[in-house]
């Protein structure tokens, strides 16, 4: 019986730069789930800690490439 392996949940709409982000009284946030091989999920959300909407799109790229790395799948 083949493992399931970890993936992240990610609906990217190309004509929306900034999917999994949003806005909290002017700091940017990320949210993301990540379903796990013993299928359970975790929700991941993420002060980006920012008020500029290209850096908060630079550090969310920068969030998913660090979490595809850490569980060891293609983003």
């Amino acid at each position: 019986m083949a493992r399931k392996k970890t993936t992240l949940a990610l609906r990217v709409n190309g004509d929306n730069p900034n999917h999994h982000l949003w806005n909290n009284r002017g700091v940017w946030w990320c949210h993301l789930t990540v379903h796990k091989s013993d299928a359970t999920a975790e929700r991941l959300r993420f002060s980006l800690k920012t008020r500029d909407v290209e850096q908060a799109r630079h550090r969310r790229d920068k969030i998913f490439n660090d979490i595809a790395k850490h569980y060891d799948i293609a983003a």
